[in-house]
């Protein structure tokens, strides 16, 4: 385990609205107002054709090759995440949330492609006084937090 400390900075409400890329939406707001590192949730709907990372095709695989799912219908999303620079200093959100319909759910990292159904918010919770950044690993190709 690694890890480091941080303190709360601002803290930013957004509304998503219909037919809106979540991570890119999110990516945009917290770069709009300058935030490197943050917490985030997210509640809301998720559209038809929305896609997903549900895992890797193989645990033990490397590099790790995902496997994907698209949500066939709306959903109710519900989620959690952080934003931290990657190595070239941009803020990237990572931000894994749980898709339900009726009695159906499904979980997955939303990287690929979620888009908005009607509306979804988002808080940011902006950390403050932290130089945690995410790098490449090689083995995995996954960018990694370094706290």
């Amino acid at each position: 385990m690694k890890y480091s400390s941080a303190q709360l900075g601002r803290v930013l409400v957004v509304r998503l609205e219909d037919g809106d890329v979540v991570h890119e939406c999110i990516e945009e707001a917290a770069r709009a107002e300058d935030i490197e590192r943050a917490a985030v949730i997210l509640l809301g709907g998720a559209g038809r054709g929305s896609r997903i990372v549900v895992g890797p095709e193989d645990g033990s695989v490397r590099p790790v090759v995902p496997m994907e799912r698209v949500l066939h219908d709306v959903h109710e999303m519900a989620g959690a995440g952080t934003i931290f620079p990657d190595e070239g200093s941009r803020p990237v959100l990572h931000l894994h949330a749980a898709f339900g319909r009726d009695d159906q759910v499904t979980a997955g990292c939303i990287r690929i492609g979620v888009r908005t159904w009607m509306v979804a918010e988002a808080v940011i919770l902006e950390l403050v006084g932290s130089e945690a950044t995410r790098r490449v690993d090689a083995a995995t190709g996954f960018e990694l937090l370094d706290p």
